[in-house]
């Protein structure tokens, strides 16, 4: 059976640039529905045995993937946040600026990329097949793990990732996400 990780912080710790309110629909009702969803339509399956990520790459495109894909999408980016201020270590510092010359320019890129997503999905900062860094939107449910990108941050902007705090303003959301960011995770990521 699959489970749901529990947030890596407390409830209110995202406060005030995500709300315990959002955070309590979002994790606890939303990601953990995708959780409960897919533990039914996996029980009898080859799938109830698979790992999470194989899931994801075996499954083909409907309720199965789907879920699959926003499990993991969702734990990653909740695993992306953080309450603690923190900054890019040197080396995805380095390979940030040689891309796009200044972590500030990074990030109007990046938001611009997750503010111009349509409809529903997702923004990322992954790192290419020839290890370049890239900035990448993804649909609904697809997932960088189909792919040979190998993921680093990402930004939900799904409305129910930001609608109880922000209503429709997706741009106000994003330029607060980069408050909340863990770059200590996202540069632990980078080096592995």
């Amino acid at each position: 059976m699959f489970t749901k990780p529990p947030l890596p912080y407390a409830l209110d710790a995202l406060a005030p640039f995500l709300s315990q309110e959002t955070l309590e629909y979002h994790s606890g009702k939303h990601h953990q529905t995708y959780v409960d969803t897919l533990n039914t339509l996996v029980t009898g399956t080859e799938y109830a045995s698979m790992t999470l990520e194989d899931v994801i790459v075996n499954a083909p495109k409907g309720p199965i993937f789907n879920n699959a894909a926003q499990i993991w999408n969702h734990t990653f980016y909740f695993d992306s946040l953080s309450w603690e201020k923190t900054k890019p270590e040197k080396e995805l510092l380095e390979a940030i600026e040689k891309k796009w010359g200044t972590l500030e320019d990074f990030q109007k890129a990046f938001s611009e990329k997750a503010i111009k997503t349509f409809g529903s999905g997702w923004a990322w900062l992954v790192v290419k097949p020839d290890a370049s860094l890239d900035i990448i939107s993804t649909s609904n449910a697809e997932t960088p793990v189909t792919t040979e990108d190998v993921p680093l941050l990402t930004c939900d902007v799904w409305e129910h990732a930001y609608y109880i705090d922000y209503r429709n303003a997706r741009a106000k959301y994003v330029e607060n996400f980069w408050n909340i960011v863990n770059w200590e995770k996202v540069s632990e990521r980078y080096m592995q």
